[in-house]
């Protein structure tokens, strides 16, 4: 029995400053690259993000990810190589993924707000999205939560002092 063709993660981060024809197009060959040669699984635009630090001196990318299944690693390395000297490319990585590591997060699902439905109660701690002002940013609540934690450790568990230092041994 054969084993399933391994699948591939391609995360992209192009340069927002780049055209969009060029940015669309360095998309649209490894699309076609991987379609030459294996099968697209899964593509997926999450936007402009922030990087976690500037990559030649840019503080955001355009994130793209594309999941793919692929029998022969000559596509791995020509995809590598192209992308590695292709100019708007600000970085980008190919991971081979293990057997049944969970789908990829939805586009941009960590910056969304997920919004209850009409009729759903909001989760708790929350105002329902028709009461909450759109233009206000939310209230943090946190630091108050941590303090309030904090007096209540400290009221239950009692002070414990420290042991003084040992005396240093006087020289004669």
């Amino acid at each position: 029995m054969t084993l399933p063709a391994p699948t591939y993660d391609l995360m992209l981060l192009l340069d927002p400053q780049a055209e969009e024809s060029t940015r669309a197009k360095i998309v649209a060959d490894a699309v076609n690259a991987i379609q030459s040669q294996g099968e697209l699984v899964r593509q997926a635009d999450w936007g402009e993000r922030q990087l976690a630090y500037p990559i030649d001196r840019k503080a955001s990318a355009d994130y793209h990810l594309l999941q793919f299944h692929v029998g022969e690693t000559a596509l791995l390395e020509g995809l590598d190589r192209t992308l590695r000297i292709t100019d708007g490319v600000v970085r980008h990585r190919i991971i081979k993924l293990r057997p049944g590591t969970p789908n990829p997060p939805e586009a941009g699902g960590a910056q969304r707000r997920a919004e209850p439905a009409e009729g759903d109660a909001a989760p708790a701690g929350q105002a329902p999205a028709a009461e909450a002002p759109a233009a206000e940013a939310p209230a943090v609540e946190a630091p108050a939560a941590e303090a309030a934690a904090v007096e209540a450790a400290a009221v239950e568990a009692p002070a414990v002092e420290p042991e003084p230092a040992p005396a240093p041994p006087e020289s004669a």
